[in-house]
């Protein structure tokens, strides 16, 4: 109903307010009518709720329109324009939508367009780059007049010559000239001497580029024998020069070379585990090739003496050798750990410096292992060599032969590949020419670490045999040219290293290359270049590469050091800020000292600590042994002569095979026990540093593995234990009172443990039962049972012996069964022993408390007297013994053993301060790899900067 009324209202007033209400009071009459009796009805009567929603109803609007069309149709004017303003508001709509399309763009264009501006970096602050008259330049240049003035891209076009009439011109001219063509038969037509002429012409041509060859030859050897004399007596008067300085005529003190100096940096640096990334990119010459190529004899040439070790095809080369060459009065040769200088101007020297070479390079190799990554470090001085850091790797191999490892092969490529990896390394390749070129693997190693050849020298050796054994020279040619191979290189050259013996001296050596080449066709045909050929001019080019190397990198090399250092001493202010920079051998003296003093400290335990814990300790250990097979054995016996006679014999025996045994071990532990004692409670007092933990734990096992006792302690100790024991007399009553008190708490502590194994074999009783909820096994309520009945026999008869006969076993089982127990004989006799074994042991303790009055009884020999408190000697006897028996153990230790504890510890550390690989081994962490990190960082960077301005000396 509400909705009718809604409607009729609408109707009444108009869809748009005053003017509806015109257009009804100016409407037809019909329509006029229909409206108010529509209306009328409305209000006055009610019509049902589906005709006055339908009309009007969202579901339903097809009637809606087809009711104002018939409105429209009988004559209401101004209703036929209500689908203009329908039009009309729609296109509204649409404007609206265009509009706040156009402006929601327009912000969102200029959002993007401030986000780009911001993102442009500001260039005025770089206008000073340019200068202030070009900005000025349109101010005095008319740019548009210059345009206008200048021809247009058509007149340009006209002026350039035709490209394409020139090339037919050219194209028809050479056809003319071409041999066959009519021109070419004319102008031999025209000349009969032409072809005589020709031949003539060819044949002058050859042999005067050969006689040009030849004077080009001559005249280089002629200068090379000058230069070559030149040098010679400039060796000798640098020699002379060096050995006056030697000699101290100027009396100044000479200065370390600039190459030793270089040198020292490398062998820092081959010690130097780069934990920051900080990487050994300094410049040395690395010396790679095949195995057998000729890469030691080149070596050997370059430094001018023989001193490897040499070996007919087999592997000799088993570590990396570094050899420093520089210049000296002497030609010696020295390693680097050693002090010994090797004279190279004799034979004899020779030969123990190729064999101390040997030595070291067995030494290096570890058991299972062929080649060693450790180096072997060669300082190598002489009159005219050529200053240089080479480093002589094993020879590269195709095949394990039989008695090398599995890896050597893959190890000598891992090797050679770390040293080649230096950006700043001159790799000198060395390639056997008397075999052929696709045998070698080494090429194809040193194209992949340096494939365009930058920093590599190509050496042909055995060139010799190469001119010999090749039918075309061409193809050495090839090869020194790098045209056979894909390795590309700095350098080709070719070089002789002899006949092949191995006893030719480096002077004779010399000489026949020179012949050599001086007579080769190589150079005759100029397939080789006079500066391309001897050892010589190779030692003077990889010299003259490795020093410009040196000073390109250096300065670098120093600035990534000095980075490290910085980096490396942060770290150690944040994370050890109040501890001092200790590298390892620091610390390692500082544990030492330590070591040392909590050994000092064991001569500090007083006599009565030690002969308390020896006499303890002791009783421990043969307590068992003096219970089960002397004092029960003995108390077996029916009268004290028998009792008597017993302990002795047992007392004799075990004094000579085992007491004085256990009691050094007894010692011997004690003193261990006491050493670990102080080491733990130095820790404690102190501020504990575990990073000395494991070094102190290693020394402790160390000593005590090598610590023996003396031999002859263990006789005299035996004479006094044996003394000790034989001896029956006490003196008072108070001795008489210790050794009952002893007897009592020995017997009490057996009873205690005895009283828990039967209740291990019977189970708990019948309180532990109710309380704790437990119940009896099977086996326990059997062994209960047979306790039970052997109880009862021990109440029938207490002086009962102490083995079980076998009617007795027979009596006790059947006594069982009949109760419904099967028992086994064995199952009775175990339990005997135990329940035996507590009746006496309560017994004793019982004779025990009578003794204690016993003392006048002793006096007198138990003369008429039914006590006998024999049981009582035997315990003051073995007390004594453990007495005298710990005082003797506390002398041999406070002035002998203690002593040679403290030797063997010294000698223990002064074996592991020798022996870097257990020092590094037992101390680690952090804390100890930082400080040995700057250590090395900061004499790396030392040595560094005093090379640079050695270096800068020189140059000025």
């Amino acid at each position: 109903m509400w909705r009718a009324r809604v409607v009729c209202r609408n109707l009444a007033n108009g869809t748009h307010g005053a003017r509806g209400k015109a257009s009804l009071q100016k409407s037809h009459p019909v329509s006029q009518r229909f409206l108010h009796s529509l209306c009328s009805v409305s209000k006055s009567q009610r019509l049902p709720l589906w005709t006055s929603v339908q009309p009007f109803s969202t579901l339903s609007r097809r009637p809606l329109r087809t009711t104002r069309l018939l409105l429209v149709k009988h004559g209401s004017q101004p209703h036929r324009n209500f689908w203009l303003a329908r039009v009309a508001s729609r296109l509204l709509k649409l404007r609206y939508i265009v509009l706040g399309s156009a402006v929601g763009g327009g912000y969102t264009a200029k959002k993007t367009y401030d986000q780009w501006r911001d993102m442009v970096p500001d260039l005025s602050e770089y206008k000073w780059i340019i200068p202030d008259f070009v900005w000025e330049l349109d101010e005095y240049v008319d740019f548009e007049n210059l345009r206008k003035a200048l021809p247009d891209s058509e007149d340009l076009a006209k002026l350039v010559p035709d490209f394409d009439k020139i090339g037919e011109s050219l194209s028809s001219l050479k056809g003319f000239f071409t041999p066959g063509s009519p021109g070419d038969t004319a102008f031999r037509a025209a000349d009969p001497g032409y072809e005589n002429g020709k031949q003539h012409k060819k044949v002058s041509d050859k042999e005067k580029l050969e006689q040009l060859q030849e004077e080009l030859l001559r005249t280089q050897l002629k200068y090379q024998r000058m230069l070559e004399r030149l040098e010679k007596e400039n060796k000798e008067l640098r020699k002379i020069v060096l050995q006056k300085d030697d000699k101290g005529i100027h009396q100044r003190k000479l200065k370390k070379s600039l190459i030793d100096m270089y040198s020292e940096v490398l062998d820092v640096l081959s010690d130097y585990d780069a934990s920051y990334n900080t990487q050994d990119h300094l410049p040395r010459v690395v010396v790679v090739g095949d195995q057998s190529a000729g890469k030691t004899s080149v070596l050997e040439m370059i430094a001018q003496a023989r001193i490897f070790p040499r070996g007919s095809g087999e592997m000799m080369t088993r570590s990396p050798v570094k050899v420093t060459l520089s210049e000296g009065p002497h030609h010696v040769a020295i390693f680097k750990d050693s002090s010994r200088e090797f004279d190279l101007t004799k034979e004899e020297d020779l030969a123990a410096l190729r064999n101390e070479i040997e030595i070291r390079m067995k030494k290096s190799v570890r058991e299972g292992c062929t080649v060693s990554a450790e180096t072997i470090s060669l300082s190598v001085k002489g009159p005219g060599l050529q200053r240089m850091v080479l480093v002589d790797l094993p020879g590269v191999i195709s095949t394990v032969t039989s008695g090398m490892a599995p890896d050597t092969k893959e190890t000598i490529f891992s090797m050679s590949k770390a040293y080649m990896q230096n950006p700043n390394a001159i790799i000198l390749c060395i390639q056997d020419g008397s075999v052929d070129a696709e045998r070698s693997i080494v090429t194809d190693l040193v194209s992949q670490m340096d494939p365009q050849g930058k920093r590599t020298i190509f050496v042909l050796t055995k060139v010799d045999l190469a001119e010999q054994n090749v039918a075309s020279p061409n193809r050495i040619q090839q090869i020194i040219e790098g045209k056979l191979f894909p390795m590309k290189a700095l350098g080709y050259f070719a070089v002789v290293t002899g006949k092949g013996n191995s006893s030719e001296s480096i002077e004779s050596i010399r000489e026949y290359e020179e012949e050599f080449f001086q007579n080769s066709k190589l150079l005759k045909k100029c397939m080789l270049k006079a500066h391309q050929v001897t050892t010589r001019n190779l030692s003077l080019a990889v010299s003259d590469r490795f020093w410009k190397m040196v000073r390109e990198s250096v300065e670098q090399q120093a600035d990534a050091f000095k980075a490290t250092r910085f980096n490396l001493e942060t770290e150690w202010k944040n994370n050890y800020p109040r501890l001092r920079e200790l590298d390892r051998d620091e610390l390692f003296e500082k544990a030492k000292n330590e070591i040392l003093d909590e050994v000092i400290s064991l001569s500090q335990v007083t006599p009565k600590h030690w002969e308390e814990i020896l006499q303890k300790t002791l009783w421990e250990r043969v307590s068992t042994h003096v219970i089960e097979n002397i004092y029960l054995p003995a108390a077996q016996t029916t009268n004290s002569g028998t009792f008597n006679t017993t302990v002795d014999i047992k007392l004799k025996q075990w004094t000579d095979k085992q007491l004085p045994s256990k009691a050094v071990e007894v010692a011997w532990g004690t003193l261990q026990e006491e050493f670990a004692r102080f080491m733990t409670e130095e820790d404690k007092d102190k501020e504990h540093d575990d990073i000395f933990d494991k070094l102190k734990q290693a020394v402790k096992e160390e000593s005590i593995k090598r610590h023996k006792w003396n031999e002859k302690a263990e006789d005299s100790l035996r004479v006094i234990q044996h003394n000790a024991l034989e001896d029956r007399s006490i003196s008072d009553k108070q001795q008489w009172d210790a050794a009952i008190q002893f007897m009592e708490e020995t017997l009490q502590c057996r009873l205690k443990d005895t009283e828990s194994v039967i209740e291990d074999m019977v189970g708990p009783d019948w309180k532990k039962r109710w309380l704790h909820w437990v119940g009896r096994t099977k086996e326990q309520t059997i062994r209960n049972e047979t306790k039970n009945e052997l109880e009862k026999m021990i109440k029938c008869n207490e002086e009962h012996p102490a083995y079980l006969a076998s009617d007795e076993v027979t009596t006790v089982r059947k006594n069982l069964e009949a109760r419904g127990v099967a028992v086994d004989p064995c199952l009775i006799k175990d339990t005997w022993h135990q329940v035996y074994r507590r009746h006496f042991l309560k017994k004793a303790l019982g004779h025990c408390n009578l003794c204690r009055r016993g003392f006048y009884y002793y006096q007198r020999h138990f003369v008429d007297s039914e006590l006998e408190c024999n049981d009582v000697v035997l315990f003051w006897r073995i007390q004594r013994m453990l007495a005298i028996t710990a005082n003797t153990l506390r002398q041999q230790l406070t002035n002998t053993e203690v002593r040679r504890l403290e030797k063997n510890v010294k000698e223990v550390l002064e074996d592991f301060a020798e022996d870097c690989d257990k020092k590094v081994k037992l101390l680690t962490g952090k804390r100890v790899q930082l400080a040995e990190d700057l250590k090395k960082v900061r004499e790396i960077q030392e040595k560094l900067d005093a090379f640079i301005e050695a270096l800068h000396q020189e140059e000025k």
